[in-house]
């Protein structure tokens, strides 16, 4: 479903649950974030999130492996540690076993990756195959990472390169070659644990987000409207994926790029100052498939983090910063 018609659906039931009816749910259908987080003490919350969709790989346990690192994602960007998760599968009947089974293992050892254990889950019958997981996780409540925290003068850091909705798209249309999909495919499979680690050992990280099916600018504009600020973005500073901006020049492009830029590009300029073409622009707004945290961190806390991600293994791209504004993405 799309950015208007997601927001169009819900707005109605967030006024169904007030917060002064729900004290200890810190984090619910009120302001759009990455889980929902519920306070049990006042040392412990639970994170709860969930997400599937169809293949965007070949390889059945490949795919189920990209799925779960996906759910998990959510977990990661709130500050938590996942728990437990229960898979959300549907198969068409005539699926056969073994490739059900590859499916749910590569999702199972990612789980087992991560420190998680898998306890149940639930299938149905469907026509096209579709995998994830619900993911139940802890944190404390006094450090949550939510979406709106970010401050004028904070840096934005992203942990992964950008464009594997394009590349799987090129993928299913036979275009994309063997090395560009194995990137894509290696971006996706990487947990976002080490990255979570290091933003959550640095006090100044005021707010962070996974870059997923709403794309960069999408999720960007999120963390700016809800953090009451603008985010300049260094257009020259985005890593791309091997192969996304050519295949973006060739306009191969998943349909939910095309719904991201018409609802979210009402908040972009500086795109015609900067002479981008149009596939730059919706490149800009290519849905991903655990994709990587941006992280608003104060400026003077910028080298504490970019050593603790670089000392884990994890790319840290300093691509933008915040400042006074209401939502608004300008691209320098």
């Amino acid at each position: 479903m799309g950015p208007e018609a997601l927001a169009q659906v819900l707005r109605p039931l967030a006024g169904m649950f007030p917060a002064q009816d729900y004290p200890n749910l810190l984090v619910g259908l009120g302001l759009p974030d990455d889980a929902a987080v519920y306070r049990l003490n006042a040392e412990q919350a639970i994170i709860a999130t969930a997400d599937f969709f169809p293949p965007v790989v070949d390889d059945a346990h490949t795919f189920g492996a990209i799925a779960a690192a996906n759910a998990l994602s959510d977990i990661y960007a709130m500050g938590g540690r996942p728990l437990f998760a229960i898979n959300l599968a549907a198969f068409p009947d005539d699926l056969p076993p073994d490739i059900v089974g590859d499916i749910l293992r590569g999702g199972a050892e990612k789980l087992r990756e991560a420190g998680a254990a898998l306890a149940g889950g639930h299938t149905v019958t469907d026509r096209e195959p579709k995998y994830g997981l619900a993911v139940t996780g802890l944190v404390d409540p006094g450090r949550i990472f939510t979406k709106g925290g970010a401050r004028p003068g904070d840096r934005l850091v992203l942990t992964k390169a950008l464009g594997t909705g394009v590349v799987t798209t090129a993928h299913k249309q036979g275009r994309a070659a063997a090395a560009d999909l194995a990137a894509a495919i290696a971006s996706m499979l990487h947990l976002n644990r080490p990255a979570s680690e290091a933003a959550q050992a640095t006090l100044g990280v005021h707010a962070v987000t996974d870059i997923t099916g709403f794309g960069l600018l999408g999720h960007a504009h999120e963390m700016a409207h809800l953090a009451d600020a603008a985010f300049r973005i260094d257009y020259g500073a985005l890593p791309w994926l091997p192969g996304a901006q050519a295949l973006a020049e060739q306009w191969v492009f998943p349909g939910g790029s095309e719904r991201n830029e018409a609802y979210f590009g009402r908040w972009v300029m500086g795109a015609a100052e900067l002479g981008l073409a149009d596939w730059q622009q919706r490149l800009l707004h290519d849905p991903q498939t655990s994709g990587g945290l941006l992280i608003a961190v104060a400026e003077a806390e910028l080298p504490a983090l970019i050593g603790r991600l670089h000392g884990a293994g994890e790319a840290a791209h300093v691509i933008g910063r915040a400042e006074a504004g209401g939502g608004e993405l300008r691209l320098v």
